[in-house]
């Protein structure tokens, strides 16, 4: 039965109201989670996009001019019709005195010098009219040119942003601990790289551009209705707290529904990719239908907060746009009874109600971005709450870096919980000399994966202590700890590339020669050799052009490939059948010679040979001792081996 919309917010954390990331209450590395996530205020979000402005500033000053260049020359074009009006107007009524304002005696004084370059004389009313067309033309010329300029510049600038943040937000990933990903679902982090950095593109090119030019025009236009008519001037005015009140309280609304449709569209993703990449599970068990009812419920959700979303930011441009037809009509018709006691004339009425228009144009055209405004500052917001995510921590001053590790391994009343209340392992001890074979057995959840967890420092120990060579790990270069532990999973994993390029990761600098030799080593030399391109085998999707068996043979391969002192095989084999695996167990013990190996098996088997084998319950080690000790106790480890018992 499909879990209820209740269930699925739970689980995807991401549907909540709130947009900060939260990770799950309890659960072990494997565990899911998911993020969302309360929205921080929008003026610190707006600084910290600015930051990443630096190198563009020139750019930027360019674009400022080049936007006042294009404010000017509309504004200035604009005022060139008053006086070609006025001109017909004189020319119907000869005797008619008109009361021009500044802006228009200075239109007209332009057009009567360039008349009289071409033709001197007292320019006829067609000769003056096409010579005012000339200078029109000519300042909108100038406009589209720098109106070009400008969005080639700014589109530069939002790309070379955009560029940045996806570059600090993918380093910052490489930074974040294992627990980070362990504790959230892959397609919300997705999310965060597609949806929500995509609407800022669309801000920074769009949204902010507009809001600089908008600034501008309204100063302009406001010097230039002064100057023609201050009495209009003042009835255009009073409609702007009107707009400006209506356009706060709609923005307040849209900005709380845009933050929640980005929650749920990032648990939407989720959902879909965590669907896909199980896919095979989903028809084994036949949960098609359920996986459609789960994904409706999600999408539901989704729908009705993209619907409060675009219907708050799309009612904005009506709402305004019609105060704004409100404020034009009382301007047009107060102008027409100051034209008719001679305060304004026709040219300057003509004129003003352009100016009118274009007063409300930002205030409108700014209302309407408000949508793709307040969306991209939510995916702003998610974007910077994993950048502010607590990263690795640092190295410790002088640390070690163990340039010639041996892999003596120490493991001293070890605890850890993964989480503060939840103990995972309870007081382990062991130890491990250079070229031991160390295993590990007992049922799920038990904590042998956390064991290795912790050899590497993917998670950090509560008390106790681990140390290599007598070092405590802590006290290694974190990198040099990693590089000299090579770990073979359960969960395989192969890059996009050759099969050649997939064995190298384990150690870049490796020849050609030394890979063929580790894939020898691994026994996967001969199945390579028989692909259609043997090591340059484009391997696609994951592997999925390979069994998969043959995909572990190859991570096995890289891990022969590392040279790394100590080895960590966690089910390594569990994906091979067991013809297979005799046939590699030569190679395994190649693989292992010398190299402190420690072993996670679900066939006892594959341990017998082990020098010591650990068998844990609850987190505890109940029993150690070799294969034959083992069985000499007819504890635990016989009840496994004898088959009197699961392993869960």
């Amino acid at each position: 039965m499909a879990r209820s919309l209740e269930q699925l917010q739970q689980q995807y954390n991401s549907i909540a109201k709130k947009n900060a990331f939260k990770q799950r209450p309890q659960g072990g590395p494997r565990g899911r989670g998911m993020m969302g996530g309360k929205p921080k205020s929008a003026k610190k979000t707006i600084a910290r996009l600015l930051t990443y402005m630096h190198g563009f500033r020139l750019r930027f000053v360019l674009v400022l001019l080049c936007m006042l260049v294009t404010t000017v020359t509309s504004l200035v074009g604009s005022y060139f019709m008053a006086p070609i009006i006025n001109k017909l107007d004189l020319a119907v009524h000869p005797d008619k005195e008109l009361k021009r304002s500044v802006f228009e005696k200075i239109a007209d004084k332009w057009i009567l010098r360039l008349a009289d370059k071409f033709f001197p004389g007292d320019p006829a009313v067609m000769t003056y009219i096409l010579m005012a067309l000339i200078m029109l033309a000519s300042i909108y010329c100038i406009g589209v040119i720098t109106t070009y300029t400008q969005a080639r510049l700014m589109l530069s600038i939002s790309q070379g942003m955009i560029e940045r943040i996806r570059n600090d937000l993918f380093a910052k990933l490489q930074k974040l601990p294992v627990r980070f990903f362990d504790s959230r679902q892959t397609g919300e982090i997705m999310s965060r790289f597609t949806n929500d950095i995509d609407n800022i593109d669309v801000m920074i090119n769009n949204s902010f551009t507009q809001l600089v030019s908008g600034g501008v025009t309204l100063v302009g236009t406001l010097i230039f209705m002064i100057t023609t008519s201050w009495i209009l001037t003042i009835v255009t005015v009073v409609f702007i707290p009107l707009l400006l009140f209506g356009g706060l309280t709609i923005g307040k609304l849209s900005r709380k529904y845009y933050a929640a449709q980005q929650s749920a569209l990032g648990a939407v993703n989720g959902y879909i990719e965590e669907t896909v990449t199980g896919q095979k599970v989903v028809k084994v068990f036949n949960h098609e239908e359920c996986c459609v009812e789960e994904f409706s419920a999600l999408n539901d959700d989704m729908r009705d907060k993209q619907f409060k979303a675009q219907f708050w930011g799309g009612v904005t441009g009506p709402i305004m746009g019609n105060t704004s037809q409100i404020s034009y009509a009382a301007t047009v018709g107060i102008g027409g009874v100051l034209m008719i006691f001679g305060k304004v004339t026709a040219g300057g009425l003509t004129v003003f109600a352009n100016y009118s228009r274009q007063f409300a144009m930002p205030i409108n055209m700014l209302s309407q971005q408000m949508a793709t405004f307040f969306s991209a500052l939510a995916g702003a917001e998610r974007v910077f709450e994993v950048m502010d995510e607590v990263p690795e921590a640092p190295d410790v001053k002088d640390a070690d870096p163990m340039p010639a590790m041996k892999g003596h391994v120490v493991m001293e009343h070890v605890t850890f919980g993964y989480n503060p209340d939840k103990v995972v392992l309870k007081d382990i001890n062991l130890y491990a000399k250079p070229g031991q074979k160390i295993a590990f057995v007992g049922s799920t959840g038990a904590g042998k994966t956390t064991i290795t967890n912790l050899l590497n420092r993917f998670y950090d120990i509560n008390e106790g202590k681990i140390t290599i060579d007598g070092v405590d790990v802590k006290q290694i270069e974190r990198d040099v700890l990693r590089k000299n532990i090579a770990m073979v999973l359960q969960d395989t994993h192969l890059f996009s590339g050759t099969v050649m390029e997939n064995i190298r990761y384990g150690r870049l600098d490796a020849t050609d020669e030394e890979v063929i030799a580790a894939a020898k080593t691994a026994s996967a030399h001969s199945f390579i050799m028989r692909l259609s391109d043997g090591y340059q085998t484009k391997l696609e999707g994951d592997g999925a052009n390979l069994s998969q068996g043959q995909r572990q043979l190859l991570n096995i391969a890289r891990a022969a490939l590392s040279k790394a002192p100590i080895l960590v095989l966690d089910e390594a084999t569990s994906s091979v059948d067991t013809r297979t695996e005799r046939h590699i167990e030569h190679g395994m013990d190649r693989l292992m010679k010398d190299r402190t190996t420690f072993v996670i098996a679900h066939r006892l088997s594959t341990v017998r040979n082990a020098n010591a084998i650990m068998v844990l319950e609850h987190g505890e080690i109940i029993e150690r001792g070799d294969h034959d000790d083992l069985l000499a106790q007819k504890g635990r480890y016989y009840e496994l081996y004898m088959g009197t018992r699961e392993l869960d």
